[in-house]
């Protein structure tokens, strides 16, 4: 296998399936799985979940709300997205840890970054919650922090498009898509992969990103085995 160590960033949106909010069991279902076949083949996986589905900080910010409170929201509502994927996988006998950037001993433990490493090891999946523990930083920038921290080998950011494209492929027929692109182009071309911080802190450390649909079967074995999916960045 290409890689043996993988971040996959999950976005809240993608556990509401065609909902507009709330979790899809579903679709958690079908992600534990897609998840639980590429853990199967002894890939450590780490993960990064967002909570679009239920808050969105910068949203809430805009109506008023002061923004390190609404992104302290935010943060919590990782948590509720990490125990629902965690109850997912462990009931596919999958080994699961939750590990919070904010102190909450009942659901999680607290991010320590050795321990994490040494649950990768022991072929249990690490379930990233609370951002950074920080207002203002995406879990964007979380994924991609988290990624460097334990050594991960690439990080997969899931969409619910093919990859990357110039132009919002759902609004635009004559969208075009890239499989390969430079950090530097997606900064200079303000693509909306992933926030300028995380885009910066991947660049200035070398660490690889494939952009892939999440909702095509089989698309993360594919990645981990080194086949062409998404658009890869480097």
């Amino acid at each position: 296998m290409k890689y043996q160590r993988i971040l996959l960033k999950l976005s809240g949106e993608a556990l509401a399936g065609d909902k507009k909010y709330g979790i899809s069991t579903e679709v958690l279902q079908t992600i534990a799985t897609e998840i639980q076949e590429v853990h199967k083949l002894g890939v450590q996986i780490g993960i990064v979940i967002g909570a679009g589905n239920i808050f969105r900080g910068v949203a809430a910010s805009t109506e008023g709300m002061d923004r390190a409170s609404s992104d302290y929201m935010g943060m919590l509502a990782t948590c509720m997205n990490a125990l629902a994927l965690q109850d997912a996988l462990e009931k596919k006998s999958v080994e699961t840890r939750v590990q919070s950037a904010i102190k909450m001993d009942q659901i999680s433990e607290l991010y320590i970054r050795r321990k994490a490493i040494r649950h990768l090891e022991k072929n249990r999946i690490v379930i990233f919650a609370a951002g950074i523990g920080s207002p203002y930083f995406t879990t964007d920038t979380t994924a991609a922090l988290r990624a460097m921290e334990i050594g991960a080998d690439v990080l997969l950011k899931a969409t619910r498009v093919k990859g990357v494209y110039d132009k919002d492929p759902e609004k635009h027929a004559d969208a075009k898509f890239y499989e390969h692109l430079d950090y530097i182009n997606i900064l200079n071309q303000g693509l909306k992969v992933m926030d300028s911080t995380a885009v910066s802190l991947s660049m200035d450390h070398k660490l690889p990103m494939v952009v892939f649909n999440l909702h095509e079967t089989g698309n993360i074995s594919k990645i981990v085995h080194g086949e062409k999916v998404g658009t890869h960045i480097s």
